[in-house]
């Protein structure tokens, strides 16, 4: 995965947050995941396409820091454990952040058609890649937890 594919996924990620649930995220240093299994317990998944590059993002919340995250853009007291409101939440921040990386990747010449979110409750399932690239994660720390954001984008002709 080419390193300038990951600033617009990591600017979607700090303004959406920021924005729709009053929230300051701090991106940690970036480095390739080694297995296949989701960090938090609550996982979206995005798959992403265009002419000439495939692949999809992913972002997994710890559950405290998910729950005080939807919590602030409910405006709603923090609920005490992940529901099904708390996993729609997830989807929609998993579609926003990627159609704001879609907006920048663009402008960058490459235009993505994106699939529907996937949902995933529970720590340590395995999220299968359609293709062998590297995945790039990206540790993020917020006041309430953390959560990490994978992205994988590859040639279409190296599958």
């Amino acid at each position: 995965m080419k390193v300038e594919y990951l600033n617009p996924f990591i600017l979607a990620t700090k303004n959406v947050l920021a924005t729709m649930a009053q929230t300051t995220v701090e991106p940690q240093k970036p480095h390739l995941k080694e297995n296949k299994d989701t960090f938090g317990e609550v996982t979206g998944i995005i798959g992403m396409a265009s002419e000439t590059v495939e692949g999809s993002m992913v972002i997994s919340f710890s559950e405290s820091c998910i729950l005080h995250i939807v919590a602030k853009m409910l405006m709603e007291p923090v609920k005490p454990t992940i529901d099904h409101d708390v996993i729609d939440a997830v989807g929609e921040l998993t579609n926003i952040i990627c159609g704001g990386a879609k907006a920048t990747l663009a402008k960058m010449g490459l235009n993505f058609n994106l699939a529907t979110p996937t949902m995933v409750h529970g720590k340590g399932a395995e999220v299968h890649y359609p293709h062998s690239a590297p995945i790039v994660v990206i540790p993020f720390k917020t006041a309430s937890g953390d959560f990490v954001l994978e992205a994988s984008l590859a040639d279409r002709h190296r599958r």
